[in-house]
């Protein structure tokens, strides 16, 4: 019932079609709070998104780098929606880099099978506070 050229497609409502954010309105907070750029600049949720433009985006600690190559406004299965982007080689390059980091990070730093109990959580506090005076 609703014909709307292809042209006509916000950019929230582009985010969430091509699956990089569960709902609209996550995809309009991104947007709105400086976490998406459209071709280097920020933008508003009601930017019209066109072919070929340049978008970055967060989405928690990885960075895109995506060119639109499609305009969809449907939420369609993911290997659908994979057709309407390209990611750039230097952002696919970039994520590779900092998930090895992060996974190198962890290894260094691994977290303790479990919780302290209460005499190791005062000790740790003591052992903390030592060094306030």
């Amino acid at each position: 019932m609703k014909e709307k050229s292809s042209e006509g497609v916000r950019l929230d409502k582009w985010l969430w079609a091509a699956r990089f954010y569960k709902t609209r309105a996550v995809a309009r907070e991104m947007v709105e709070g400086g976490k998406v750029h459209y071709n280097g600049q920020r933008s508003k949720p009601g930017k019209l998104v066109e072919l070929n433009a340049e978008l970055t985006l967060r989405q928690g600690n990885d960075e895109r780098t995506v060119v639109i190559q499609g305009i969809s406004e449907q939420r369609r299965p993911a290997a659908e929606a994979q057709q309407l982007y390209i990611e750039t080689a230097q952002s696919i390059e970039k994520r590779e880099k900092v998930a090895l980091a992060r996974k190198m990070n962890a290894l260094t730093m691994p977290h303790p099978d479990r919780r302290p109990d209460k005499k190791e959580r005062r000790d740790l506090m003591k052992f903390k506070h030592s060094g306030d005076e």
